[in-house]
């Protein structure tokens, strides 16, 4: 048997007129999206002489958004050109991220005036449905209403955000003025601005710590002693993480946690408004103690007042010489929960999508821009000054029932005097809404509460003797985090704030794994039909908190499983509403 080989293929016809070779012609055009020259000269004209490295891209997508309103395709493709991105880089990113506008070829930009009603647990408390109801008949074609997830404001609700100026206390009138001519975040002067902190001693510690008076290794010391912990959820001792850090080898970088969105959580936004030198002082002393080269702080996009605050009194500091020993990058969010997560935070600081990263190996080790990486909550470095200062038994001395220093509990919902309030660590519920906010609000009884914001589960008023804090509620199946706590009253369905909370984290599921993606948007289709079939919730909770990525769709299912426990009479009646 004989091998045949074909015949060679020669051109045809076509291809001998067009030149005889056979081979296909180049494209007249280069492939994919083509740069539009004038959006290329905008794109240029924004950036200036900004360094067009890769991380900061959400920065570069925020100066597009905040001058035309919107991200068209023309700006996307031009954007992508000047810093040598490829298209679907950059586009992944802007459409990963709530307060990024993008406008495809051919639709309609958005309406010039945006208002954004925060529909969670505490504003839905206060009337948000409402608002979300008659807004949109009231303000017309030229302004667009959407909901939005919780601003930060809680003690304040309802609260909606005409562009990035939020109304406290909102109601039709207040909102429709405000859009008719909208405003632009200011800063206002704080009473304790740099040259009042420095009269009271401000900055005395970190001088004396670059000076060489003081040793690292006594601050680890002092901070361990007192039992100061991450207080923006998880708790971590902080000693133990700076001793960590500093294990590892340089260069170690610093990245700072002020993306405190969990719905009920408002206090770092309290302390920055208010005393911002502490915390800057303390950051500048952690950075310090792990010998940070970099320090990168994440602020909230909801909190654009906090992020020019924080550019003015850190840039006096930078003048007076305290931050020599570390850089401070301010990098601002752009709406995503999910960035309150220490990994999915150092992705966005990246200039990536917000997506949780596995552990091992751990952001100590292995974390900003591949660097050992400290990690810390905007309180937490609030504390520090007075720590070290007063000493571990001035904190120690603090606490009841056996628990130990100072928390700042977020208080809202149904009760007389809602805010940030300073209490022992280790206050009951019960105590808290007694001594601290002035009772329940008129005409409410007390039925139950949220000890740690949306995640924390819920538990009746019949608990709220549990002491709140760390490692006392886990048993009942809640925990402290944040100390976000909202209380409910007998005027509040329970399955509708479960199911209020089960849609906030379907919303704000960063969609990387499928038991969180599929999840929560199949507990909330259930919840919300009805009747609730508890042995199917409970099936899909347990696959969500076993096969979850991070602490978002592992605790998720927490206010949906504290219904099923504890208020099993709610079951059989239809769904509320506020």
């Amino acid at each position: 048997m004989s091998l045949t080989m074909p015949p060679p293929t020669l051109p045809s016809q076509a291809d001998v007129g067009r030149g005889g070779t056979g081979r296909r012609r180049p494209p007249r055009t280069p492939k994919g999206r083509q740069v539009d020259p004038k959006a290329l000269a905008e794109v240029r004209d924004l950036l200036i002489d900004r360094p067009r490295r890769r991380d900061l891209l959400i920065e570069h997508l925020h100066l597009i958004q905040d001058h035309y309103g919107h991200l068209s395709a023309a700006h996307l493709a031009a954007l992508a050109q000047e810093m040598k991105l490829a298209l679907t880089e950059v586009y992944e990113v802007a459409t990963f991220y709530a307060h990024f506008d993008v406008v495809k070829e051919n639709e309609t930009p958005p309406p010039p005036v945006t208002v954004r009603v925060c529909d969670s647990l505490s504003c839905a408390l206060q009337g948000a449905e409402q608002l979300l109801a008659d807004l949109p008949k009231m303000l017309g074609v030229n302004v667009r209403v959407v909901r939005a997830p919780c601003m930060g404001a809680c003690d304040r609700a309802p609260v909606c955000a005409i562009g990035h100026v939020q109304v406290m206390h909102a109601d039709t009138a207040k909102v429709s003025a405000g859009a008719a001519k909208p405003a632009h975040a200011e800063c206002y002067p704080t009473p304790t601005a740099f040259d009042a902190y420095v009269k009271g001693e401000g900055y005395e510690l970190l001088k004396a710590c670059l000076a060489g008076k003081r040793t690292r290794d006594d601050i680890i010391k002092t901070v361990s002693d007192a039992g100061l912990r991450g207080l923006g959820g998880a708790g971590f001792p902080t000693g133990r993480k700076w001793s960590l850090v500093r294990a590892e080898p340089a260069p170690r970088l610093f990245a700072v946690n002020c993306d405190e969105g969990e719905p009920g959580t408002f206090k770092d936004r309290y302390y920055l408004e208010r005393d911002p030198h502490r915390f800057i002082e303390g950051m500048l002393i952690a950075a310090w103690v792990v010998e940070a080269a970099d320090t990168y702080l994440y602020v909230r996009d909801e909190y654009p007042e906090v992020i020019i605050l924080l550019q003015q009194e850190i840039a006096k500091a930078e003048t007076a010489g305290l931050s020599k020993h570390t850089k401070i990058h301010i990098r601002r969010g752009a709406g995503a929960y999910i960035c309150g997560e220490e990994s999915a935070m150092i992705e966005s600081i990246e200039g990536k999508r917000g997506l949780p990263r596995h552990r091992p190996p751990y952001v100590a080790q292995v974390g900003l821009f591949g660097r050992p990486t400290l990690e810390q909550n905007v309180e937490t470095l609030y504390w520090v000054r007075d720590i070290v200062e007063k000493g571990a038994n001035w904190f120690t001395s603090q606490g009841r029932h056996e628990r130990k220093g100072f928390r700042s509990f977020s208080v809202s919902g149904r009760v007389k005097n809602p805010g940030v309030k300073l209490a022992p660590a280790g206050i009951t519920a019960r105590e808290l809404i007694e001594e601290f906010c002035g009772g329940m609000a008129d005409g409410h009884t007390f039925k139950a509460y949220l000890p740690g914001g949306a995640s924390g589960g819920i538990l009746p008023a019949s608990m709220a003797d549990v002491p709140l804090d760390f490692g006392t509620l886990e048993k009942y199946g809640c925990f402290v985090g944040s100390h976000a706590v909202v209380v409910l009253s007998d005027q509040d369905d329970m399955k509708a704030v479960a199911l209020n909370l089960m849609k906030f984290f379907e919303d704000e599921s960063c969609g990387q794994c499928t038991p969180c993606r599929v999840g929560t948007e199949k507990a909330a289709q259930l919840m919300a039909k009805g009747p609730w079939d508890a042995a199917l919730l409970d099936e899909l909770s347990a696959l969500m908190r076993d096969a979850s990525i991070c602490g978002l769709g592992q605790a998720a299912p927490n206010p949906l499983l504290s219904v099923l426990k504890y208020f099993p009479d709610e079951l059989k009646k239809p769904l509320g509403h506020w």
